[in-house]
């Protein structure tokens, strides 16, 4: 029975595909054909697959250049293939796969080559293939991505801000925390629009700030002479963080509208020490309101590289560092275990500080960011609510602890007499 699949060498204005039977005896014979990558073009790319009766598609990028591609045939392609009547298994099945798993021999790589190739290692299982969620989450993961790029630029124009401040020789950031928040703001505002006595700005310092109103006339004196240039320059600066800002809650309150029907996995999620609703959104786009591709706690863990890796050669452990995976859950996942562990009585941090003198720091956060990841995929796989038991943990451990070294000392040969001693006696 015939069994055509195809694969797609994607470039940013031409595609490379190859079309054979997987299901014949003897050598493959491959069909070649070239098209360009405007949305008329993978149209026709579409149309062409549904009539060679491609029943799987199979394509390679190093970039994002694979995402219209994958959008045009989910959507032209791949519906067709799956309706008709009799369609096998795996028809209409898209794969993406790593572009490192595919590499030819050094001297002998072309486009077309490497569709064949990509077929071959295919069949053979020997591809990498990513993972790539449904449409829906698709959007999610990219306005929770793109609200975080803002994020990072806020933070690049904090400090371009303060360097500003540095050069017009305003010693501002000595004496606040924070240069954006709302007593910073108030007096960076009142220098772009000219203000130049400096006790007046620091009149406007809240009560409950502590540099004295002595030290910000200080670090303000050199506003009397302020250039022009630097108080248009700083106006412009402050402009671009209220837009920046402005974006982040358009992106924050998106978010939450194309989530709305999984509110109640996002209010789990968010109860998780060190986790929170902007970081329990940010998860969910990532793996998925149920984690439903992932069938284990150790398939999401291996998916994310938060696990331990194997590094195996003649029956000896080489390395156990931990494999590349989701930069992104990464980070979250290790922000939340930088503050799960903070938590006073969680069970992180009881487990923390007792891994802490064998592992050492990083190593003991890594293997908690390691136990949040599992933790996320039963609570969303399973549908459950987190309860906390980290002071009852603790007093079981110190209990078995007890009990373990009581039984030592017996084998030892002491003889150990009486209960626990009383507050009183203890202290």
């Amino acid at each position: 029975m015939s069994y055509r699949i195809a694969a797609v060498d994607v470039h940013k204005k031409m595609l490379a595909v190859v079309v054979t039977d997987v299901a014949g005896e003897g050598e493959f014979q491959f069909e070649r054909r070239k098209l360009g990558a405007t949305p008329g073009e993978l149209h026709v790319l579409a149309q062409w697959l549904e009539r060679q009766g491609v029943e799987e598609v199979v394509m390679e990028s190093t970039a994002q250049y694979w995402k219209p591609v994958w959008g045009a045939l989910e959507l032209y392609w791949k519906a067709a293939r799956q309706r008709r009547e009799g369609a096998p298994k795996m028809a209409g099945t898209l794969h993406l796969c790593q572009a490192k798993s595919n590499h030819g021999p050094r001297g002998r790589k072309n486009d077309f080559a490497d569709g064949e190739r990509m077929i071959k290692r295919l069949v053979a299982q020997e591809l990498v293939l990513s993972f790539v969620p449904e449409p829906e989450q698709r959007l999610w993961r990219t306005v929770t991505r793109r609200k975080y790029q803002l994020t990072r630029a806020k933070v690049v124009f904090k400090n371009q801000l303060e360097s500003l401040l540095e050069q017009a020789h305003l010693k501002l950031s000595s004496f606040v925390s924070d240069l954006l928040g709302v007593s910073a703001r108030r007096m960076l505002k009142a220098l772009a629009e000219g203000e130049t006595d400096p006790a007046t700005l620091a009149a406007m310092a809240d009560c409950r700030l502590r540099a004295t109103p002595e030290q910000l006339r200080d670090a303000l004196g050199a506003c009397a002479q302020l250039s022009e240039v630097f108080r248009r320059l700083l106006k412009m600066t402050l402009e671009e963080l209220q837009l920046i800002e402005t974006h982040i809650e358009q992106l924050e309150r998106e978010a939450m509208g194309l989530m709305q029907e999984h509110q109640g996995a996002v209010q789990r999620v968010a109860e998780v020490p060190g986790f929170g609703p902007d970081s329990a959104m940010q998860m969910i786009a990532e793996v998925g309101p149920e984690a439903a591709s992932f069938p284990r706690d150790k398939s999401l863990s291996s998916w994310v590289g938060v696990c331990p890796g194997n590094e195996e050669s003649a029956g000896e452990s080489q390395s156990t560092r931990s494999p590349k995976g989701n930069r992104h859950m990464r980070r979250l996942l290790n922000q939340a275990a930088q503050s799960a562990v903070k938590v006073k009585g969680s069970i992180f941090e009881v487990t923390f500080h007792r891994l802490l003198p064998r592992l050492g720091y990083k190593q003991a956060i890594w293997a908690i960011a390691h136990r949040l990841c599992r933790l996320l995929w039963l609570i969303l796989h399973n549908g459950v609510r987190y309860e906390e038991r980290g002071p009852a943990v603790s007093a079981k451990s110190k209990r078995t602890r007890t009990a373990r070294m009581i039984r030592e000392l017996k084998k030892l040969g002491y003889r150990v007499e009486g209960g626990p001693l009383a507050a009183a006696a203890r202290a």
